[in-house]
């Protein structure tokens, strides 16, 4: 999918989302002295679904990260052995 398509679903899913919420307060208006409860819900709904329709419309592009297919160990790193380093007596 291209850029330009998907700036264009997520702008649809947008749109879609608001319309449904501008209906949900047109509704919320209509039966507010008729059916109180579902004026209510309606109500509910317009003032969550701004919400709902920005993290929807911002799901987009990302892809999720995948875990590797199999463990890989650290390195072994070996221990410092005594080498060079002088004794405390061979410092003075």
């Amino acid at each position: 999918m291209s850029l330009a398509e998907d700036v264009r679903g997520r702008q649809r899913r947008y749109v879609i989302s608001m319309a449904i919420r501008t209906l949900s307060v047109v509704a919320t208006v209509v039966l507010w002295n008729v059916q109180r409860p579902v004026a209510i819900v309606t109500l509910a709904a317009g003032a969550l679904l701004p919400y709902v329709a920005v993290v929807i419309a911002n799901a987009g592009r990302e892809s999720t990260p995948s875990l590797p297919s199999h463990f890989i160990p650290a390195p072994v790193r070996p221990a410092l052995g005594d080498g060079n380093l002088k004794k405390s007596s061979d410092q003075s």
